[in-house]
């Protein structure tokens, strides 16, 4: 019987194929279990969706970003001029999230769009680091030497640099070059600017992480392998080593997102980033402050506050989730 039993059991085992996972698969079984990941992803999509549909939103709402509605029947103008009365200082069905004062405006609809400039930037930004430190940071990996010595110390001079100083000074100055070009001075030479700004001094530090990962990468077998073929330098450093890295790029882009929006609403706030009329979070908080009217109207003050808030903190537990997802050594 015994015998018997593991005679019939053999074929169901020889049936049974083992089935690896991929390093993105792994991290997404990672994710899942996850509730504060999946929660922070959940937001980031809302979020995103929020800037995309945000014609579809104001629409429905019926109301637009930039019309004005500076009446006595929108705003007073006696006891305090220009605040908006009581009916529409708050979330009402006309005006979802109500109007701003000084010019009456819709806030939810100027929520909306600047949903859309501020992702923008920040994306975009992102995205000019990510292609720049992945490239240069897998050059001087790769190749070592001379080549490495030159990345290296150009990476140590951005680094070098304070920040948010370094992009005070140059953004004002790139934005009045852009609009002398066939760019023209509209809204936006601004996003524009921040966008070249922001991406072209955020990429040192992720070249760096990318750079110390290839120097243990480049000394694998299957590098060998692919020179043995005659590989040439740019098909390894495209098809074989930067996919190798594809899991630190990507907590870096998950992580920079964020960085990138907070610092288009610090400059936006200081008034060298977006203008008025072109609605973003960060000229939302500046428009708060230069009149004071966070004091009679704080709540003008706290609906893009905590849009900010939200978004910053939902990319943030996203990428600390995906960094453990990615990390080998995670046993969760």
């Amino acid at each position: 019987m015994t015998a018997m039993a593991s005679t019939n059991s053999t074929p169901a085992t020889a049936k049974t194929v083992a089935t690896g996972r991929s390093l993105l698969a792994t991290a997404w079984m990672r994710i899942r279990r996850s509730k504060i990941a999946m929660a922070s992803l959940a937001v980031v999509v809302a979020m995103v969706l929020f800037a995309i549909l945000a014609p579809v939103l104001v629409a429905i709402e019926g109301q637009d970003p930039n019309t004005t509605n500076t009446g006595p029947e929108v705003l007073d103008n006696f006891y305090t001029p220009g605040l908006p009365l009581p009916q529409y200082m708050y979330p009402s069905a006309e005006h979802w999230l109500g109007v701003e004062p000084g010019l009456g405006r819709d806030l939810f609809a100027r929520l909306a769009y600047g949903a859309r400039v501020s992702l923008v930037i920040a994306l975009l930004a992102t995205l000019v680091s990510v292609v720049l430190g992945t490239v240069l940071g897998a050059a001087a990996g790769y190749f070592g030497g001379k080549i490495d010595m030159v990345i290296s110390r150009i990476m140590d001079l951005f680094l070098a640099f304070p920040h948010l100083l370094l992009v005070l000074s140059i953004a004002p100055i790139l934005q009045s070059r852009l609009a002398g070009t066939a760019l023209g001075s509209g809204s936006f030479v601004p996003i524009a600017s921040l966008v070249i700004v922001l991406g072209f001094f955020g990429w040192a530090y992720l070249a760096r992480v990318v750079r110390g990962q290839v120097l243990t990468i480049r000394q694998q077998e299957f590098i060998d392998a692919a020179q043995s073929y005659g590989s040439s330098h740019r098909s390894m450093i495209f098809k074989q080593v930067i996919p190798n890295v594809t899991g630190v790029v990507l907590v870096y882009a998950t992580m920079m997102i964020p960085t990138n929006i907070t610092a288009e609403a610090a400059l936006s706030f200081l008034g060298v980033g977006v203008k008025d009329p072109t609605p973003s979070w960060g000229q939302m908080l500046n428009a708060a402050q230069a009149g004071n009217w966070y004091l009679s109207d704080p709540w003008f003050l706290a609906v893009p506050s905590i849009a900010l808030i939200i978004t910053v903190l939902s990319f943030n537990l996203l990428g600390d989730a995906l960094r453990d997802a990615l990390d080998p050594k995670s046993s969760r």
